[in-house]
């Protein structure tokens, strides 16, 4: 079974650093390690190698105004 898991509020700038630097140090330890998504931990084995993504979108609306997105993606099979 597959479930995608999304936390998505609005934090400062600060928390968002934060929370990256977070995941960073995980990474770095390479191996298994426990994140928090709302009101859930969920447990991720990481390789010594993964995919990752990043893309950017600009976009403008009269309605809404204008927006940029940056997406952050990673991606492995557990070992």
């Amino acid at each position: 079974m597959t479930e995608k898991e999304l936390g998505e509020n609005e934090v400062s700038l600060d928390q968002a650093a934060d929370r990256f630097e977070a995941i960073a140090a995980e990474l770095r330890e390479e191996g298994d390690f426990d994140i928090d998504i709302d009101n859930r931990t969920v447990h991720l084995s990481t390789p010594s190698v993964i995919a990752m993504e990043i893309g950017v979108r600009e976009s403008s609306s009269m309605l809404r105004g204008d927006r940029e997105t940056l997406t952050v993606k990673m991606d492995w099979q557990p070992e």
